[in-house]
């Protein structure tokens, strides 16, 4: 695909010329979160890297003795893995009943139709906010933590958490189910922001409200938040990332370290499509093993700098990546059980994230282990 021919078009031009191109079939995620951005004037080509042969993955010697879920357990107990990294997208919470935005009828965005939105997009847009800011509050109010359950795959973070061998997991959703299930917040990112602080707007430096607060205000509805706004003296949101506003400073701060020095990445329901979030894949230690846990094939070599090269067939062209085709809570129980702590997952869900868990081994055995949550967090 001519990347410069489709530099010169118009976003909404690029945007046709890549859905015509049938580059983003079966990736509605990634679709929909192309289609806000080109609704700000944001350029399709600003977002979307295609590969282009470099810079290229170093051949090296096989990492894993078969390129499945198993060989994976297995490395992780062989190797001793304590410094494991996790990003994971919306595919993690689809099980837990949070509505989608666009299906019609049933989307959120059909529920908010009352407040004639300008185009859908526009709840998240600080411009529109600050006018009307009701239909956010309303999303809000339906979308708050509480409202939803942690799923399995949300669980089986906590869990390797718990085991003490999660060095950092980095989300892309707003919905706080990772803390909900007991992932400590010092072990997340949350990319995109989410629930679990809350700021007034156009304040520097940031003034910020316990979410608590917010919460009481949005639960008492427009009287509520009005009233809220008067004593804070502006509009007071979560920090969610709106269209225009930077991704959290702890995503740039811990990042790059993170993904030099993690010794297995596992990527769980994303498409992989927009950056900078998709750029983590390619900047994984070479010497880590990475698998994809999602419906579809996602973020390879081919699309993406580093990326994946699980479907590459020829000898010694792929040495350490492994795509498991299916739901993420299917994929994130297989591999608990191949690890031999099926049970342990099954404890947690159970016990909504509170049961006990030993830690691996070898986690309990290293001074280099990252501390579990019930023993302390002093990292950032």
């Amino acid at each position: 695909m001519d990347t410069d021919a489709l530099s010169a078009m118009t976003p909404e031009e690029c945007l046709s010329k890549l859905q015509a191109s049938g580059m983003l079939d079966n990736q509605p995620d990634a679709l929909a979160q192309i289609q806000k951005l080109v609704a700000q004037g944001v350029h399709p080509m600003k977002v979307i890297r295609f590969g282009s042969g470099t810079p290229e993955d170093k051949p090296r010697p096989a990492m894993l003795d078969s390129f499945d879920i198993e060989g994976i357990a297995r490395y992780i107990a062989e190797k001793g893995c304590q410094r494991i990294v996790i990003m994971c997208g919306a595919g993690i919470s689809t099980s837990a009943g949070i509505p989608d935005f666009r299906t019609p009828g049933t989307g959120l965005y059909d529920n908010l139709k009352k407040y004639d939105l300008p185009r859908p997009e526009s709840i998240f847009e600080l411009k529109y906010f600050r006018d009307r800011p009701g239909a956010f509050y309303e999303l809000a109010k339906e979308m708050w933590p509480g409202n939803f359950e942690p799923t399995p795959a949300h669980y089986f973070i906590r869990l390797l958490e718990a085991k003490g061998i999660l060095l950092r997991c980095y989300s892309q959703n707003i919905d706080s189910l990772e803390v909900q299930a007991g992932v400590p917040r010092q072990r997340l990112i949350a990319a995109h922001g989410n629930f679990d602080a809350a700021h007034v707007i156009d304040t520097d430096p940031e003034v910020k409200v316990p979410i608590e607060e917010l919460k009481a205000a949005i639960d008492q509805g427009e009287a509520g938040w009005q009233a809220l706004r008067e004593k804070k003296g502006n509009l007071v949101k979560p920090t969610i990332v709106f269209f225009g506003e930077g991704l959290p400073e702890r995503f740039f701060e811990l990042h790059s370290q993170d993904l030099k020095q993690c010794d297995l990445l596992i990527v769980m329901g994303t498409s992989l499509v927009v950056h900078p979030f998709a750029s983590l894949v390619g900047l994984a230690a070479a010497g880590a093993p990475r698998i994809l846990l999602n419906r579809d094939e996602a973020g390879t070599c081919d699309s993406l700098d580093l990326g994946f090269r699980f479907h590459k067939t020829e000898p010694d062209q792929n040495w350490r990546d492994v795509w498991y085709k299916g739901d993420c809570d299917t994929g994130a129980r297989a591999l608990a059980t191949a690890l031999g702590w099926g049970d342990d997952l099954d404890a947690l869900i159970d016990s909504k994230g509170s049961a006990s868990i030993v830690r691996a081994p070898w986690a309990a055995e290293s001074p280099d282990a990252p501390p579990s949550s019930s023993g302390g967090d002093e990292n950032p």
